[in-house]
Parts: structure tokens; sequence; C-alpha cells
């Protein structure tokens, strides 16, 4: 597996990510940091690694710049931007679109915390956005996007998160697409229990290889059924 730093120059900012790519790639998720985290959270790069043995490549982009991340450490006034982190992030998503060898890979996001907002609103706008997971999201920050939303959704929530399970449950009902909602029994919201973020990882990894399939594959779904 290739694993390396890169830089993803965009129009306004340029972003630093670090890419896995598996042998054999038959797909590719962006993930979308959240609420101080980077591309160096010890959680996302947990469930990136057990992607890339499911055979996914993988792109954890920082949203933020260096100078941003100082300042958002201090004051948190980038952190709840939820425009700017969805405008990076479909900046990303364009610097993955040119002519290299990733290209054409069938695309997912995964997002924790503030950075699910920011992966919703990017799938609401990017129709090839195959499907899209949250880990202890902030769904609800999206908005009126959800509702625009057609990737089919994952919503992964700790069962001792309460409030977060209460903004997750009223989100599930507004998505416009398929939808899920499973809850961890007895994780919190960062899912350092014990076996918890392993669960994560492994819905995560079952539900993008449901969905993540070239056009013409796609496996019949069924909206209203998958809700929970």
């Amino acid at each position: 597996m290739l694993k390396r730093e890169i830089d993803i120059p965009l129009a306004a900012a340029t972003l630093a990510g670090i890419l896995r790519i598996p042998e054999a790639a038959r797909g590719i998720v962006l993930f979308a940091h959240g609420s101080g985290s980077s591309r160096h959270s010890p959680r996302n790069n947990y469930v990136a690694e057990a992607l890339a043995g499911s055979g996914m490549a993988t792109l954890l982009s920082d949203l933020l710049t260096a100078p941003e991340e100082q300042a958002d450490a201090i004051t948190a006034e980038f952190r709840f931007d939820i425009p700017l982190l969805t405008a990076r992030l479909v900046g990303a998503t364009e610097w993955l679109r040119r002519p290299w060898p990733l290209q054409g890979l069938p695309l997912g996001y995964f997002g924790a915390s503030t950075g699910a907002a920011a992966a919703l609103a990017a799938a609401a706008q990017i129709p090839e956005v195959c499907a899209v997971v949250s880990r202890g999201g902030r769904p609800d920050l999206a908005g009126p996007a959800l509702a625009r939303v057609r990737a089919p959704t994952l919503l992964i929530v700790g069962g001792d998160d309460p409030q977060v399970l209460s903004l997750n449950r009223a989100a599930l009902a507004r998505l416009g697409g398929e939808a899920r909602l499973e809850i961890i029994p007895h994780a919190t919201h960062l899912f350092v229990e014990p076996g918890a973020l392993e669960q994560v990882a492994a819905l995560a990894a079952d539900w993008f290889a449901r969905h993540l399939r070239r056009r013409g594959d796609e496996a019949p779904q069924t909206p209203h059924a998958a809700r929970r």
C-alpha cells in the first residue's frame, strides 16, 4: 500500500493531506475532520487503515491551513464555519478529478463531528458522491442541504452520547436519500471505549463496500426501509 503526505492546491489555500492507496483500489474516501481535528487524528487514521484493508483508497485532508488551525485552537472560529469547511472539501474533491491514476474511482465521504456537516453539504452539491458515513457527527449543521443529499448516508453515534444522538435522530428524518442510524452501545462521543472504534471501522467499511460502485453497477436502494 502506498501512503504519503501530499499538498492539495486550491484557489484560496493549500491543504495538507495523507493519501493511502491500496493495490487495485476500488473506491476512494475523503475524510472531513472537524472540531479542532486534523489529518493526524488517531481515530480517523484508524478508520482509514481499515478502509484501505478493504480495498478503499483514502485521503485525510486538513480543511484548514496551519495558521487557521492555530487561530481556531484559541478562538474556535473556524470549526463551526460549515460553508468554509464545505468549500474546502468540494475543492479537494475537484482536485481528485484531475487526470491521474485515481480519476474515475467511486467516491465517498467520511465525516466526523462538524466535518460530517461539511461532508453532507458537499454531497448535496456533488451528485457523483456515492456514499457518506458520519462518526459522532453534527449532521444538523448541514441545515437545508440535508434534504438535497441523495448519497446513501450512514450515521454512527455512541449510545452514551445523548445530545449528539438526539441531533442525529432528527437529522435522519430530514435526509433526502437512503439513510441509516447505527448506535454503538455504551460508546461516548470519541468512541474511546474498548471495541467501539473497531465497530465504527467495520460499519464504515461495509457501507462503502456496498455503495461505492461505478455508474451502472449501483445496487438497488430502499430509502425508507433503511431508516432506523
